[in-house]
């Protein structure tokens, strides 16, 4: 196994961003695992299948052919060979991604994956059960969190500055209503590892948390 680091934590904690930087100060290959999910919440939209008939997933989730390359350093999400990459970040597929996630023919396809990749490289991987099932043997863990309110003032400043239509209360109860979710799911709920290292980010910049994970990554190296 190579050295891993696995970071969870809730949605809009800014697991994704810190997690980019981090690989590329340190020279390891980051694995978006939420951008897998959507790949398949992406598929399902586009059958139009009734994302709440956990059957008609199951039965589709096999056609959803994901996989992920690297070009150029960036990693690149293809599903049955389309990059994909344009698509996985809209509110729509955010929200489908949340509704299929915990279907377990879904999660036993993406976390093969995920543990294959991570037995081939250096990498850190986000997501929601990254150091409680996909790499419980990860040289270091994170558990990555902000409150609520500061959550979805950065989703809504995100959004805002795409120049896209955003109600503040609207996305913060959509930032609850997932955590719910994600920490009451049956398969993998969310929850920090016993060994996991907390970091709130609440009151601290990007650069700032992007130093001190830099700093535990190089003490558990």
């Amino acid at each position: 196994m190579g050295f891993n680091v696995a970071i969870d934590g809730p949605a809009g904690a800014g697991k994704s961003t810190i997690a980019k930087a981090v690989a590329k100060e340190l020279n390891l290959i980051y694995v978006d695992t939420g951008a897998m999910y959507r790949a398949v919440a992406l598929y399902m939209l586009r059958e139009g299948v009734n994302l709440t008939d956990r059957e008609a997933v199951a039965g589709k989730c096999p056609e959803a052919k994901v996989t992920i390359r690297y070009q150029d350093g960036i990693q690149v999400v293809f599903l049955n060979g389309e990059n994909v990459n344009a698509y996985l970040r809209t509110e729509e597929v955010g929200e489908a991604a949340s509704v299929i996630s915990p279907i377990p023919q879904v999660r036993k396809n993406m976390v093969a994956l995920q543990k294959s990749l991570a037995a081939e490289s250096d990498c850190i991987m986000d997501g929601r059960d990254i150091g409680t099932c996909v790499l419980p043997d990860a040289q270091l863990k994170i558990y990555l969190t902000a409150s609520s309110d500061v959550r979805a003032r950065r989703r809504y400043d995100e959004l805002a500055a795409k120049g896209e239509p955003c109600d503040f209360q609207k996305i913060k109860a959509d930032i609850e209503d997932r955590d719910y979710r994600d920490m009451h799911r049956e398969e993998s709920p969310l929850r920090q590892a016993e060994d996991a290292v907390t970091v709130d980010t609440s009151d601290m910049t990007v650069q700032e948390v992007q130093a001190a994970i830099i700093e535990l990554c190089r003490r558990a190296r």
